[in-house]
């Protein structure tokens, strides 16, 4: 089923349907299953990932595994690692001639369905499953002596002292509960393990404050209606001086730095202009055509240069052109032609300027420039109300800046702790939006603008983020 599947920042990798699959848990490469998808990659997305992607031909510790040597899994390393031809994942099924053929790798969250992880498991438990090596990636915990809800809330217990001990400063408080989690505590969760307060036996994050507040660790206090922040944090209570901030092992640190997907990098935006048939005539002295394309500081080149050696400039006032006949009929209206003989410089390349066609570059980090007509749009935030009466904020263009949508619903998600989906955008052809649930704008000003270093200019909706004091 697609909800368990996870989303990798590159985007889920490129299936049909009928497509053979190998499905691996978190943490190990090594398939779990077998299957043929349902749907295609843009038949999922188009759903918002539910319903049933795969039908499934071969699970482990199924009646074919028990035919066999009943052998586990191995531990192969993260798909991260993999290479990018997947190469190394054919040759692993070559043994097989029922598995041959072009395998695409999916990865399932074990830890989000515990009915999903009983089916592949067969009649194991799942503490039996969990001292499986390859279901280390859905428990993390060797030992499989914790529920995975003593795992989440240990997990939410220790990102929190992480965050007050390492992050959080006396300057910054008053601070408000939804940024101390996704602003502190998110980001000091552990390398390959996903904090969701919702799995914990707190449920909610307000919850688990009042715990904290009760163990006199922080005090808790509603400054405005609704709206609750941490208004005081003892930093000598013994559970925050006695917290130690676990090293990861070298080898760890090795796996950690080879699987780190590359950080975004915004793509260079450039206006650019387009000669049209009207204007030839303008721009042909200059060695330029129809469909040449030109920066907006070459276009003032080259009038400048056009009124020079035709000597147009007027001899009374030299901050005015006289228009000749080519200047004439590109530049003025029809009914302009016999009434205006003259033009100020600033009018005249103005006016130059909105008579070419708009064109744009965009350069991806690496890539070769891609150079499109029109203007780019920009990344559209909106707010819309369902019939539930509650509001949902909708991100749309983010393919136009290289940003994969079903990565950005998945950060925003976690750091939200709301729902997201991933639906099509109305009205645009092979176009996706996220629709995330609240006024969950803040967040998304910060994770473009700060951490994506996109500029504002290519933004709009950010003026709709929720006034302070106010309820999402």
């Amino acid at each position: 089923m697609l909800p368990g599947l996870v989303v990798p920042p590159a985007g889920l990798p490129q299936v049909q349907k009928g497509d053979l699959c190998a499905i691996a848990l978190l943490g190990n490469r090594a398939p779990v299953a077998v299957g043929v998808a349902a749907m295609s990659t843009a038949e999922m997305l188009t759903s918002g990932l539910k319903g049933r992607g795969f039908s499934v031909l071969h699970t482990y510790q199924d009646h074919l595994w028990r035919s066999g040597d009943k052998s586990s899994p191995p531990s192969l390393a993260p798909l991260a690692l993999d290479p990018p031809d997947l190469s190394e994942e054919k040759e692993s099924v070559q043994a097989d001639p029922a598995l041959q053929g072009d395998l695409r790798r999916l990865t399932l969250k074990g830890e989000e369905e515990n009915g999903e992880v009983q089916r592949m498991c067969g009649e194991k438990s799942l503490s039996e499953a969990s001292e499986d090596p390859s279901f280390r990636g859905l428990n993390p915990d060797p030992t499989g002596s914790k529920t995975l809800q003593e795992q989440m809330d240990e997990l939410v217990q220790r990102c929190f002292l992480h965050a007050l001990k390492c992050q959080v400063r006396k300057a910054d408080l008053p601070l408000l509960t939804s940024t101390f989690l996704g602003s502190h505590m998110l980001s000091c969760c552990p390398e390959g393990r996903q904090l969701d307060i919702k799995k914990s036996s707190y449920k909610k994050l307000s919850k688990f404050l009042q715990h904290m507040q009760q163990e006199q660790i922080i005090q808790v206090k509603e400054l405005s209606k609704g709206v609750e922040s941490i208004v005081a944090v003892d930093w000598k209570h013994p559970r925050i001086t006695s917290f130690v901030i676990a090293e990861p092992s070298l080898a760890s640190q090795t796996i950690q730095e080879g699987s780190r997907e590359q950080p975004y990098h915004p793509p260079d935006i450039k206006s650019l202009y387009c000669v049209p048939a009207s204007m030839t005539l303008l721009f042909q002295e200059s060695g330029h055509k129809k469909g040449s394309i030109l920066e907006g500081g070459e276009v003032r080149t080259i009038i400048i240069n056009y009124v020079k050696r035709n000597d147009l400039v007027d001899a009374d006032n030299k901050n005015l052109v006289k228009l000749d006949p080519i200047l004439c009929d590109c530049i003025l209206e029809k009914n302009e032609q016999h009434t205006i003989m003259k033009l100020p410089w600033d009018s005249l390349l103005t006016r130059c300027l909105e008579k070419l066609q708009p064109v744009y570059q965009v350069t991806f980090p690496g890539q070769e420039p891609i150079v499109k007509k029109g203007r780019i749009c920009p990344i559209d935030i909106t707010l819309a109300q369902r019939a539930s009466n509650k509001k949902v904020t909708v991100v749309r263009n983010l393919e136009a800046y290289g940003l994969d949508p079903c990565s950005v619903a998945a950060i925003l998600q976690q750091r939200c702790q709301a729902s997201a989906t991933v639906t099509p955008a109305p009205g645009a052809k092979d176009s996706l939006q996220v629709q995330i649930q609240g006024n969950q704008i803040h967040h998304l000003s910060r994770l473009l603008l700060e951490e994506y270093q996109l500029p504002r200019k290519h933004i709009q909706g950010l003026e709709k983020a929720p006034k302070p004091g106010k309820k999402k």
